[in-house]
C-alpha cells in the first residue's frame, strides 16, 4: 500500500448558538472544519481533521511512501520543516496527515483504532464543555442540561473576566447537576484561554475556591510562561492544566520538568502521534493526560489506550455536516464504536454541496488576542461581546497529489 495524493474539503459545524471565551467569540455559532484525505494505491482513503495551511509543504515527505510506517512518517514530516519550524498551522497540516495515517493504518487491519492502539476498552471518561463564553446563565444552563441528560458528570466553563460572573456560573452549573443526580456535586473546571497575568490568575482563582472548589484551571497564564504556571500550581488548590497549544515535546519539557503542570493537555489538531508521545513524557512523571475536544473527537481512540488519561473534552453532542462518528454519549462518556479505523464516514456531495460560510479565526473572535489580556489586574475591561463584520470564507475544495477525483 502506497500513498498516492491528498484532497482537501471544508466542512461547517453548527453549534446552534453563538460560542466563544474570554479572548472573543463568533456570534453565527457556524464554524469551518477543515478535513483532509489522503489517497492510497489499493483504494483506502484515510481521514484527517486539522489544518489546510502547510500540507503542500509537508505531504512530499510522505507521498509514495506506506502510510501503515506511522512513527517513521511523523518523524519524516517535522524533519521535512526543521529550518522553517513546525509550529502553528504547520504542525496543524502535519496533524492531519498523521491522523489520515493512523486512520488508514486501522482499516489496513480492518480495526477500529482503539483496538489497533492496544485498549483493552472503547468506553472513553468524558467531560461536558461546550465554548459557552458568550451565553447569558439562562442559555447556559440549557446547553448544560443536554450534557446533563447523557449522565455527564464533569463540566467545564469559560471564564477570566469577572470573578462575581464566573462565580455565579459555576454555582449555577453546580447546582444543575446536583439537582439531576441526587445532590450529588459534580466536578467544575475553569478555562481562562491564557486571559491572565500570574497574579490575576492567583486573585482571581483565591476568591473563586472560597464559593466553588475547581478540579482544575486551565491556561491560567500564558502557555510558555514555566515560571508562571509553577507559581499558580503553588499558590492554589485547583490542579493547573495546560498544553492545548503546545507543539512537540520539547515544548512540554520544562513545564513539566518543573513542576508547572498538573493536567497535561493536548489539542486534536496537533495529531495521534503527537498525544501518545505527549502522554508517554507526562506518564513518566506521574501525570495524567487529557485531550483537548474537537469535531468528531478523534483523540478519543488514543486516550483509550495510554495508562494515565484522565477524561476527554467533549464540546458538542453533534458533529459537523456531513461527517458521521461512529460514536455515542452514555453515562458521562464517549463510546466509541466497531467501524475500522477512526469510525469516520465523510459525505463529500453533501458538503462541496454546502456552498455556505463561517466566521471563526477572523478579525474578532477566540482566536484573537485582547488588547488588554494579561493586563486587567487594575481596570478590568467590560466583557463586551461584540461582533464585527467580516468577509466570510468562502467552503473550498482543492485536489493535491497524483491521484485525480
Amino acid at each position: 500500500m502506497r500513498i498516492t495524493g491528498y484532497r482537501t474539503l471544508s466542512t461547517l459545524h453548527r453549534w446552534g448558538r453563538p460560542i466563544g471565551d474570554v479572548n472573543g467569540y463568533v456570534e453565527s455559532g457556524v464554524t469551518l472544519v477543515p478535513v483532509v484525505l489522503l489517497e492510497t494505491d489499493i483504494g483506502l482513503t484515510g481521514v484527517g481533521l486539522g489544518s489546510h495551511r502547510g500540507l503542500e509543504t509537508v505531504f512530499p515527505a510522505i507521498e509514495g511512501e506506506d502510510p501503515r510506517a506511522t512513527a517513521a512518517l511523523y518523524d519524516r514530516m517535522l524533519a521535512w520543516v526543521f529550518k522553517s519550524g513546525h509550529g502553528g498551522a504547520t504542525f496543524g497540516a502535519i496533524g492531519a496527515l498523521d491522523m489520515a495515517l493512523w486512520d488508514l493504518k486501522a482499516k489496513a487491519a480492518d480495526q477500529p483504532l482503539w483496538r489497533l492502539l492496544g485498549a483493552r476498552d472503547h468506553v472513553v471518561p468524558a467531560y461536558a464543555s461546550g465554548l459557552d463564553g458568550p451565553l447569558d446563565d439562562e442559555r447556559l444552563l440549557q446547553m448544560q442540561q443536554q450534557f446533563c441528560d447523557r449522565g455527564f458528570r464533569a463540566a467545564k466553563l469559560k471564564g477570566g473576566l469577572d470573578v462575581g460572573t464566573d462565580i455565579r456560573r459555576l454555582e449555577a452549573v453546580r447546582d444543575l447537576y446536583a439537582d439531576a443526580q441526587g445532590g450529588r456535586e459534580p466536578s467544575l473546571m475553569l478555562d481562562a484561554n491564557e486571559a491572565w497575568s500570574r497574579k490575576e490568575a492567583i486573585r482571581h482563582l483565591r476568591r473563586i475556591e472560597q464559593h466553588v472548589p475547581l478540579a482544575w484551571i486551565e491556561e491560567p497564564v500564558r502557555r510558555w510562561d514555566v515560571e508562571g504556571h509553577a507559581h499558580v500550581v503553588r499558590a492554589v488548590d485547583s490542579a493547573v492544566a495546560t498544553g492545548e497549544n503546545l507543539t512537540g515535546l520539547e515544548q512540554f519539557r520544562s513545564l513539566v520538568r518543573n513542576g508547572a503542570v498538573d493536567i497535561v493537555q493536548t489539542g486534536s489538531v496537533w495529531g495521534i502521534t503527537h498525544f501518545l508521545r505527549v502522554a508517554a513524557l507526562a506518564h513518566a512523571f506521574d501525570l495524567p493526560v487529557s485531550p483537548v475536544g474537537y469535531n468528531a473527537n478523534p483523540l478519543a481512540h488514543a486516550a483509550a489506550a495510554v495508562p494515565n488519561h484522565l477524561a476527554t473534552e467533549v464540546q458538542d453532542l453533534g458533529f459537523p455536516e456531513g461527517i458521521l462518528a461512529d460514536q455515542q454519549f452514555d453515562d458521562g462518556h464517549l463510546v466509541l464504536g466497531e467501524t475500522p479505523g477512526l469510525g469516520l464516514e465523510i459525505d463529500e456531495a453533501a458538503i462541496v454541496a454546502l456552498g455556505a460560510q463561517a466566521d471563526w479565526g477572523l478579525g474578532a473572535g477566540p482566536h484573537v488576542r485582547p488588547h488588554r489580556a494579561g493586563r486587567r489586574l487594575i481596570s478590568p475591561e467590560p466583557h463586551l461581546f461584540a461582533p464585527r463584520a467580516h468577509q466570510l470564507p468562502a467552503i473550498e475544495s482543492t485536489v493535491r497529489g497524483s491521484v485525480n477525483p
